[in-house]
């Protein structure tokens, strides 16, 4: 059952994140073989719009035709990430000063399906809507939208802070470093992995101290925490930078001590022990305390 469903709702994403994804070819069709410069203009001009909006119009019904229920809402969330990743491609290789937000919006747009595709791959038992993380709160929400709002009201006034291209660079290796970390995490943990803490221990449920748990103790949050600042440095908005660190640190410290606790339940003396020989990974923040 649990393979089916990879099968299934994996496949529907794929097709369905590279269909969203063909919004370049609008551009392309406008002018092939010309240089890339003329696409920013193209896109933000009247003609333009009314092609994404007719694209996107024709996707979303061959989408509600071809499936049904549960698998429309796989469906349209992996069309809609493949169609941001689109345009975010498009707006990285048009000559703009939105060049950077471009990277922003494949880096984000990347993340949250491929958390949805990973999971498919290692536990399609606990494969849900969810799993796209899109939905994953309230502060979450806010504080992407705090950062579209930065960069486009610094844009505006103070253009030339976001020219800073070194600093662009280091913030996109951060996110590429940070998310391939998150997704090693996840596939050498396989089925033991899972996006809510568990507080049961299932019966495959093993520790894991390989590969990248061999350096930190907990490798996603680690790429996600440097995903994360890195998203921010890539946009070069100093508000989040401080703000994005300050609260995701706040997070994994408290959600580090949550987990630990349970899995000190789990494994007992070979989880303590563990937790003596590596470090979480994330600065300042030593888990759960345990008495000698």
């Amino acid at each position: 059952m649990a393979g089916s469903k990879l099968v299934l709702e994996g496949r529907i994403s794929i097709i369905s994140f590279i269909s969203g994804l063909a919004v370049i070819i609008i551009p392309l069709l406008v002018k092939f073989g010309s240089h890339i410069d003329w696409i920013f203009d193209y896109l933000t001009d009247v003609n333009g719009k009314i092609a994404i909006a007719a694209y996107i119009t024709v996707i979303n019904g061959f989408l509600l035709i071809i499936y049904k229920g549960p698998l429309y809402k796989v469906a349209v969330r992996a069309c809609f990430l493949g169609f941001a990743f689109g345009c975010g491609l498009i707006l990285s290789l048009a000559d703009t000063a939105w060049t950077h937000f471009g990277w922003y919006m494949c880096s984000l747009s990347f993340f949250h399906y491929s958390e949805y595709l990973v999971t498919a791959i290692i536990n399609p038992r606990s494969l849900s809507l969810d799993s796209f993380l899109l939905n994953h709160s309230i502060e979450y929400t806010l504080a992407a939208i705090s950062s579209w709002i930065e960069f486009t009201v610094e844009m505006l006034l103070i253009p030339e802070i976001k020219q800073l291209n070194w600093l662009c660079l280091v913030g996109l290796v951060m996110v590429l470093c940070g998310d391939s970390l998150r997704k090693a995490a996840m596939l050498t943990a396989g089925s033991n992995f899972n996006h809510i803490v568990q507080n049961e221990k299932a019966q495959s449920h093993v520790l894991v101290t390989t590969g990248v748990y061999a350096l930190f103790r907990h490798p996603s949050y680690v790429g996600w925490f440097y995903w994360s600042t890195g998203t921010q440095i890539m946009l070069c908005n100093p508000i989040c930078i401080l703000g994005y660190t300050i609260a995701s640190w706040r997070f994994f410290r408290e959600r580090i001590e949550e987990e630990e606790i349970s899995l000190i339940h789990f494994f007992g003396e070979d989880y303590v022990e563990y937790k003596k020989k590596v470090f979480t990974g994330l600065p300042f923040i030593s888990g759960i305390r345990v008495n000698s």
